[in-house]
């Protein structure tokens, strides 16, 4: 309690002291009268004269040097040299002369004609029927192509129109390779292979 009076009463005496102009007194009286001293500047050294100006140099007038002629000697002519070459005779190239041509003779001509045979030869009866196409009175017409070498043989048969029965189809070839035979086609005279279409017919006599 004791040091909160204090505080109070010193607070309520530094408002009286701002209040009554008491602290700017003490203010000016430590601060004192402020003393002025004059500073004296030094004058700068004076300026150094200006040099003085160059001297005009006087440059001599260019005269050009005299011209110089020199002679010189014409070159020499050029020298030609000459070479004679001795040319040798050409030789002389045999050549043998070829074989006189000798014309191939004309090839024999004779008769072109195809493949023939006796009609009747080319036939089929009863005896040649499978047993069973006989058996069942299988009738019919099959068109065969064959093969004819150029010795009068047949050598390859094919069935072009079919009878409607196979087995008498089957038949007529294997008769036409083991039976038939031909006078060969003839090419000018020479027999040649070929081709023929022959029809057979496959009946029973009543």
């Amino acid at each position: 309690m004791i040091g909160l009076g204090i505080a109070v009463i010193i607070h309520i005496f530094l408002g009286y002291a701002l209040i009554t102009g008491l602290a700017l007194k003490i203010v000016k009286k430590i601060a004192g009268p402020l003393e002025t001293v004059n500073i004296v500047e030094d004058k700068p050294p004076p300026d150094e004269p200006p040099p003085p100006p160059p001297k005009d140099i006087e440059i001599p007038p260019f005269v050009p040097p005299p011209e110089v002629t020199i002679q010189t000697d014409a070159p020499p002519p050029p020298t030609i040299t000459t070479q004679s070459v001795q040319v040798s005779p050409p030789t002389p190239t045999y050549v043998a002369p070829s074989p006189p041509v000798i014309a191939a003779p004309p090839a024999p001509t004779g008769p072109t004609q195809p493949a023939t045979a006796n009609p009747r030869s080319l036939e089929v009866s009863e005896d040649d029927y499978p047993p069973s196409s006989l058996r069942a009175e299988e009738e019919g017409r099959t068109v065969i192509t064959i093969g004819i070498s150029a010795q009068g043989k047949v050598d390859s048969c094919s069935v072009t129109t079919s009878s409607g029965f196979p087995k008498l189809d089957t038949k007529t070839c294997e008769i036409a390779q083991r039976r038939f035979r031909f006078k060969p086609a003839l090419q000018n005279g020479t027999p040649v292979a070929s081709t023929k279409v022959l029809p057979i017919r496959w009946q029973i006599r009543k």
